[in-house]
């Protein structure tokens, strides 16, 4: 009898184009931040865990760091208190801090974690808090716009014990990073996720940080998604940023991706988990998805800054 085959072409010249990038990654370290909004469901969540799954199963030494902006907002209304944003950075109460630690280190680490059995991932969940992998001292009251802001128990970091997070890569394992972390006292203090993934990776001297967000990546008008930048330097951010096309939650990942940039990190992409495996199109391809970041134009090949349907 006949056995009829699909035409497999197509998946034999994606391995032939992808297997470059798999040579060069095979033993590297990637940082790969995710928003609350990824975990809002089952199926964005488990995209995003397949596609570092293959990362993990390829010698890529992953970090995820997540955050949970939506559902601590969630928690925070169901128990009577208003969230509060200034700057696209979260205010933390005194009641909120005690909910921030039951989302952040309970509810998504912990779902986080499961999942990753689904796809064979020895994953290990950790905070800042953890082995003192995040060194933090309460942040002071600042000015904004004119207003003085009391954060509240927000903290910033004031050092990585990289070492940390080197053990479990190098015994197989994915650390999975609530940016939870405290001060010297051991007061527990909430941290923007792009700002620990940032210094994570430079700690490490990652060659990418990946920011998955909401968003297409950066985009020069905010309301037109054609206009999508596909790379740009640090001179390029700091333009936009001057131009008002960063705005809300925008503004911590640029101060984010400089950190990264400057600390080390080699390239910083910023994409949608709302495209279909954005991360391997980001990471196996030079045409990408979102927005890739280097410190100087200059250390683009010549492939990445032509690539087809490409914008400057």
């Amino acid at each position: 009898m006949p056995i009829h085959r699909h035409d497999q072409s197509a998946a034999v010249r994606a391995l032939r184009n992808a297997a470059p990038y798999m040579r060069l990654y095979k033993g590297k370290v990637f940082v790969i931040k995710a928003g609350g909004a990824v975990f809002g469901d089952v199926a964005s969540t488990t995209a995003l865990i397949e596609q570092i799954a293959i990362l993990h199963h390829l010698g890529i030494k992953v970090v995820l760091v997540h955050g949970g902006g939506p559902q601590l907002d969630q928690m925070q209304r169901s128990l009577g208190i208003e969230p509060r944003m200034v700057k696209g950075r979260r205010v933390t109460d005194e009641k909120s801090i005690d909910v921030t630690t039951m989302v952040l280190n309970g509810l998504i680490n912990t779902r986080i974690l499961a999942l990753c059995r689904q796809f064979d991932i020895k994953a290990v969940g950790l905070s800042g808090v953890d082995a003192g992998l995040v060194r933090a001292q309460r942040r002071p009251p600042v000015t904004v716009d004119g207003e003085v802001v009391d954060y509240g128990f927000v903290g910033d970091v004031t050092s990585i014990d990289g070492d940390v997070l080197r053990k479990q890569l190098d015994a197989g394992l994915m650390p999975v990073v609530s940016p939870l972390s405290s001060d010297d006292a051991g007061c527990v203090l909430n941290i923007n996720a792009d700002t620990v993934a940032a210094e994570i990776g430079a700690a490490l001297g990652a060659e990418k940080l990946i920011l998955c967000t909401g968003a297409p990546g950066i985009l020069e008008n905010l309301e037109d998604p054609s206009t999508l930048v596909s790379y740009t330097d640090l001179e390029g951010l700091e333009r936009l940023q001057k131009a008002g096309s960063l705005a809300d939650g925008m503004l911590p990942k640029a101060t984010a991706i400089e950190t990264a940039l400057r600390g080390g990190v080699r390239r910083v992409h910023v994409i949608s988990y709302k495209v279909a495996d954005s991360v391997l199109a980001e990471v196996f391809t030079n045409e990408g998805t979102g927005t890739l970041i280097v410190a100087d134009i200059d250390a683009l090949t010549p492939a990445e800054q032509n690539p087809p349907g490409a914008s400057a």
